[in-house]
């Protein structure tokens, strides 16, 4: 019990000094800047067109996020760009830099065990992370009320309050991500190019390499119908490994309350329901609740074999 109460104290001091100087260091304040200026613009220059469908769509605070303003894309879409190198630049050198400064033998002489050691920092990027982006939550639903004239209702603060969720569970892998390679690599710039690299595979080049995946695992026989349904549904679940895919789903069922599937849908399971008809919060959650679930296991699986290398790695003073 000595061990216990020991490492979460450990956690709460290491959190706490990482928090601090995560919040006041000149590389987060440039961070923070670019996502307010980028999110902030793009939910600006989004209002002036959501104020006509004022009266004609029950959901219009959603708009805010969803809708696109040429030449800017939509609040979403910034996010789902911005988020992944906020939570790298977080955690690219939370373990190495330790290594490098030479003070890593130095913090574990104290009464802080490795276990505190990483989940403190983990908890520190999380933490982090959050408040950015709860502050843009704010920023954007303070734009609106002020330039469209109406407060949201309860259905749209609790479905921003879902999505920023989501968002802050999507960054958490990423963040994972960071600190995985911040273990494996001693140097920075290498754990932070590995980890951008794999952003960009998800990113940009995922979409184009599951039909040809798909291709080898499941072809489609153009003379049998549930041949082709499997083969979308071999696709489809082919692209939910990327946790862009995985986010932008849920952001769809969130933000989008008439999604009533996130794939094909026969004409049999339609019956008796109403295009466009929104659903219930609770039905929109039940329908992206695997979505969540992998989301979160994929955070809990890196931090895991994160941990498991970092305890079996020799420290000399």
């Amino acid at each position: 019990m000595r061990r216990e109460g020991s490492a979460l104290s450990g956690v709460g001091t290491v959190m706490l000094k990482e928090l601090a100087d995560n919040l006041t260091s000149t590389r987060m304040r440039l961070l923070e800047v670019l996502i307010f200026v980028a999110g902030a613009g793009a939910a600006y220059s989004t209002i002036g067109a959501v104020r006509e469908q004022i009266g004609q769509y029950p959901f219009v605070f959603l708009l805010i996020f969803t809708s696109a303003h040429a030449p800017l894309p939509s609040f979403v879409a910034f996010l789902g760009f911005l988020i992944p190198i906020v939570a790298i630049a977080l955690g690219f050198d939370a373990v190495n830099s330790e290594f490098n400064r030479r003070t890593m033998s130095r913090i574990l002489a104290q009464p802080i065990y490795r276990d505190a050691l990483l989940f403190g920092k983990f908890l520190a990027g999380l933490v982090t992370l959050a408040v950015v982006l709860s502050a843009l939550w704010l920023l954007v639903i303070g734009l609106g009320i002020l330039l469209l004239g109406i407060p949201p209702s309860t259905e749209e603060v609790l479905r921003g309050l879902a999505f920023l969720v989501a968002a802050i569970a999507y960054g958490g892998v990423w963040l994972a991500l960071a600190m995985l390679f911040s273990v494996i690599f001693r140097a920075p710039a290498t754990a932070a190019l590995a980890a951008l690299a794999v952003w960009l595979i998800f990113a940009f080049f995922w979409q184009m390499l599951v039909p040809l995946i798909t291709m080898v695992i499941a072809p489609p026989d153009p003379f049998d119908p549930y041949a082709i349904l499997n083969s979308i549904h071999v696709g489809m679940d082919i692209a939910r490994v990327s946790p862009n895919t995985l986010f932008a789903e849920t952001t769809l069922a969130f933000l989008n309350p008439a999604t009533r599937a996130l794939g094909p849908v026969l004409s049999t399971q339609m019956q008796g329901a109403i295009p466009g008809t929104p659903l219930p919060l609770g039905d929109s959650l039940t329908l992206v609740w695997p979505q969540l679930t992998a989301l979160l296991a994929i955070v809990i699986l890196l931090f895991v074999v994160a941990y498991v290398l970092f305890q079996r790695q020799e420290i000399r003073a």
